[in-house]
């Protein structure tokens, strides 16, 4: 295949150190082959296959989140969990979509971004107090990602 073919084929890059949903990410890349690349700051093991690489970046603060920023483009969709990397990429015309299935959209990610700092805020003051944080992964948010990177790859397949 050309590069400008590949260059136009939808990818899936993943920010993989915490990412919950890797064996789902697997599954739809497998079904519609498409190429994922997942970048960690360590080894992680993932299944040998043509279409599944695995970056290993220095351990340096947001290694991770700068390669993705770098190799993101407008034919690729980025699953993470980091709002900030979210923003990144869809300055790039990514795609980004949390492990959750909610996807970062231009008109969403400013509101996230500002909720963001304010609970960095109020984390930082709240010293010895539990102020909450993200509720536990489940099962509905595992079937809500698999729907909603299924449906962002369909999109970008027709671009």
């Amino acid at each position: 295949m050309s590069d400008q073919n590949n260059l136009a084929q939808p990818r899936i890059l993943v920010d993989a150190d915490a990412c919950p949903v890797k064996d789902e990410i697997y599954q739809v890349a497998l079904r519609r082959d498409i190429a994922v690349t997942l970048v960690s700051n360590s080894f992680l093991r993932v299944p040998p296959h043509r279409l599944i690489e695995l970056i290993i970046v220095n351990d340096g603060f947001d290694a991770a989140d700068d390669w993705i920023a770098a190799h993101a483009a407008p034919n690729a969709v980025i699953v993470t969990a980091d709002i900030l990397l979210a923003e990144r990429v869809l300055k790039t015309g990514g795609a980004a979509l949390g492990p959750n299935g909610k996807p970062f959209t231009p008109n969403s990610i400013g509101a996230a971004v500002a909720t963001r700092a304010i609970m960095a805020d109020l984390r930082a003051g709240a010293v010895g107090q539990n102020i909450g944080g993200a509720a536990p992964f489940s099962k509905a948010d595992r079937s809500r990602f698999l729907s909603a990177l299924d449906n962002i790859l369909v999109k970008l397949s027709k671009r």
